[in-house]
């Protein structure tokens, strides 16, 4: 399996256990769109976002997505969700994602290390 791959779902597996009403946002989700479309696939309310724009993000996914540059954050994009995720930021993403999760108040969720 690649190791990226099982990252993604490893992520899922701990996410999927939230009650159903949860919303999710990913941020930096790239091109390994895994989590989120699992998440989506079960019911859950999911946004993404990345600073690139047209990413391969499918509309019928069900995952809701907008570019975004979080240094300067379009919060209302962010607004209302539960809780925010990113799977391998950058180091210099984290002080913008623990900004973005305190202005909008809630939780959020960095796995930062790689394999």
């Amino acid at each position: 399996m690649n190791c990226h791959k099982g990252i993604e779902e490893s992520i899922y597996t701990y996410l999927k256990d939230y009650p159903r009403n949860t919303k999710f946002v990913e941020i930096g989700i790239g091109n390994n769109t895994l989590c989120a479309e699992k998440l989506a696939a079960d019911g859950f309310s999911v946004r993404a976002s990345d600073i690139r724009s047209g990413l391969p993000i499918d509309e019928s996914s069900g995952i809701v997505f907008r570019s975004d540059d979080i240094f300067e954050p379009d919060l209302d994009f962010y607004r209302g969700a539960d809780l925010i995720y990113s799977i391998r930021p950058g180091i210099e993403m984290v002080p913008s994602l623990i900004s973005i999760a305190k202005a909008v108040n809630c939780d959020l969720i960095v796995y930062h290390l790689g394999c």
